[in-house]
């Protein structure tokens, strides 16, 4: 049973993705005659009789009835008629038979090559799928075969052997791979598929080969944007000579996100001034330019490119774009706030569009009432907002958890956390915030409990051991193992400032004074933080550089006053800024 739903579930997948992918328009042109019909009154009555059993519930009858018939006539449309009877009668195999006969009786029949293709991939049977995927992208006419190409990622995507498939699919692009026309399609198909399957080296190989058969093309571009975080120094040169030509606006966005992942942010500016001087037209760049700019603490700048944003999409109604105005009108709003400007914060949550998500606005309300020290306001705000589904209604507790440990509501924060991972026990998300609700409570051995179960669960992530790392290094415990979670943390996401912070702040622990001190600085000066502040303070301030850490201990009092690590840190010194 378990083997023929699979089928099943497979064929219903694949019949959209194959059909819908490559289907061909029939054209019967003006001056054909009509064809003479073979059917005599014999045949007749067998097609006949083979439509009686099938609705009588003989499908297997009906369908070799069928098959006798089409086989006979060599009509197209029997033979599509077979293969449906096999498939309604849940036989892979008989279907599979049917479309193979089709396809060798009429051997320029495309859509017998696309139903063989769709039902061997649903019968797992991938290397002659391979096969069947060869011939039926080298039937295509020449200007369709780029679009089928492009399509087989998706179309072989339900096969769990990502390294084998991707075996199969270059060997049977072969002939794509060498053809002007298509190769750089074919390149890049074979690259996302490698990429898929952790064959990163491959994946960086066919990119640049695609590159090399077409640099016009945005394939490989796209492709290589999507390996750079893993094989930047490889990929980066050919994705920015690519940009010193006149490309497409939506794939220098692209190149400004994938640089704005990779934490150059400077770089990724660069690209969103020359995307606004070229296409001003574009709203997408003023938005990505503006949340940038804002993240780099460049307010006035960030709030100008927003509000041209917001000119050039408020006159628009489709989901997209009102989903981009709330979130410039929410950037807007918390900009304002981080001025002082809190009536004009105000002005801008009100123009917020209606289907505009409730727990990003109701954490933003709180905390515009939080800053005017409405504090009860607040939490009741992100206690009554009503959300619209069960991805929200997971933001809502995390929103509301965040709120609470930060204003010594700890306890009320726990007890939030802790009822909705008993329903979800392996959510990453919940037991990192439940984590750090018990380091605020000082329960050291329950959040090391939860965060060795983030480890466990998501391996790639770095924040798990970053958090324990720093706990520890805090607490000035177990520094060894302190510095093996944190370095382990930096090799996973090497450009994080904060990870970066808690590595100077483990070799300060440790006593390595001048190391510390380099990293703090440059993870200060990459995210100026009142965190990092603090430490960086700490460090110069006992290395003897007293003036310079009150300049920075200040600075870090103009980005967020209220910061506990920073109060505290002043008060261990007893700092009078």
């Amino acid at each position: 049973m378990m083997v023929t739903m699979k089928f099943w579930f497979r064929l219903a997948v694949l019949s959209s993705c194959v059909i819908g992918a490559w289907a061909q328009p029939v054209t019967v042109k003006p001056e054909d005659p009509p064809k003479q019909s073979a059917m005599d009154a014999v045949l007749f009555y067998q097609i006949l009789l083979g439509e009686l059993s099938a609705r009588q519930g003989s499908l297997g009858s009906g369908f070799s009835i069928m098959l006798d018939a089409a086989r006979k006539t060599r009509d197209p449309a029997l033979f599509q008629r077979a293969v449906d009877m096999a498939l309604q009668a849940r036989s892979g195999e008989a279907a599979l038979q049917a479309a193979q006969t089709w396809k060798r009786e009429i051997p320029s029949a495309l859509e017998a090559s696309r139903y063989v293709l769709q039902i061997l991939l649903a019968l797992n049977r991938i290397e002659e799928a391979g096969k069947a995927l060869a011939i039926s992208i080298n039937e295509l006419p020449a200007d369709d075969q780029s679009a089928a190409i492009a399509s087989v990622p998706r179309l072989f995507g339900m096969v769990q052997d990502k390294a084998m498939v991707a075996d199969v699919v270059e060997k049977a692009l072969a002939q794509a791979l060498t053809k002007a026309q298509t190769s750089a399609t074919a390149w890049t198909t074979v690259g996302r598929m490698r990429r898929d399957a952790g064959q990163i080296t491959k994946a960086v190989d066919a990119s640049l080969k695609g590159h090399a058969a077409n640099p016009k093309a945005t394939g490989p571009l796209v492709l290589a944007m999507s390996l750079m975080v893993s094989a930047n120094s490889s990929l980066k040169p050919m994705v920015e000579a690519a940009m010193k030509t006149d490309v497409e606006p939506e794939l220098r966005l692209g190149y400004a996100r994938t640089l704005v992942s990779l934490q150059l942010h400077a770089e990724a500016i660069a690209q969103l001034v020359l995307l606004n001087a070229k296409h001003p037209e574009f709203a997408e760049g003023w938005l990505i330019h503006g949340l940038v700019l804002q993240e780099k603490d460049q307010l006035p700048e960030a709030e100008k490119r927003l509000e041209q944003y917001v000119l050039l999409v408020t006159p628009l109604k489709t989901p997209d774009q009102q989903a981009g105005l709330a979130e410039a009108l929410m950037s807007l709003a918390q900009i304002a706030q981080k001025q002082g400007q809190l009536e004009r914060a105000n002005q801008w949550l009100n123009k917020m569009p209606a289907g505009a998500d409730p727990i990003k606005l109701a954490s933003r309300q709180a905390d515009l009432l939080t800053q005017q020290g409405r504090l009860d306001e607040a939490r009741r705000v992100l206690a009554q907002v009503k959300p619209n589904n069960a991805e929200q209604a997971h933001r809502k507790v995390l929103i509301q958890s965040q709120w609470l440990r930060e204003h010594r509501e700890a306890q009320a924060a726990y007890t939030l956390v802790k009822a909705a991972l008993d329903k979800k026990p392996q959510d990453t998300e919940l037991l990192s915030e439940l984590s750090l609700v018990c380091e605020k409570l000082q329960r050291f051995e329950e959040m090391e409990t939860l965060l060795r179960q983030l480890m466990a669960l998501a391996p790639q992530e770095a924040h798990a051991f970053n958090a324990l790392g720093y706990s520890l290094a805090d607490r000035n415990i177990r520094l060894d193992e302190a510095h093996q979670l944190i370095e382990k943390a930096v090799q996973l996401s090497p450009q994080d400032a904060y990870i970066q912070d808690s590595l100077g702040w483990v070799k300060f622990r440790q006593g390595k004074l001048q190391e510390a001190l380099a990293i703090l600085q440059a993870a200060f000066k990459s995210k100026p933080d009142a965190e990092i502040a603090a430490h960086l303070g700490e460090v110069l301030w006992v290395t003897g550089q007293t003036r310079e850490a009150g300049k920075i201990w200040r600075e870090g009092l103009m980005l967020k006053a209220d910061n506990a690590t920073l109060a505290e840190t002043l008060k261990r010194f007893n700092f009078k800024p």
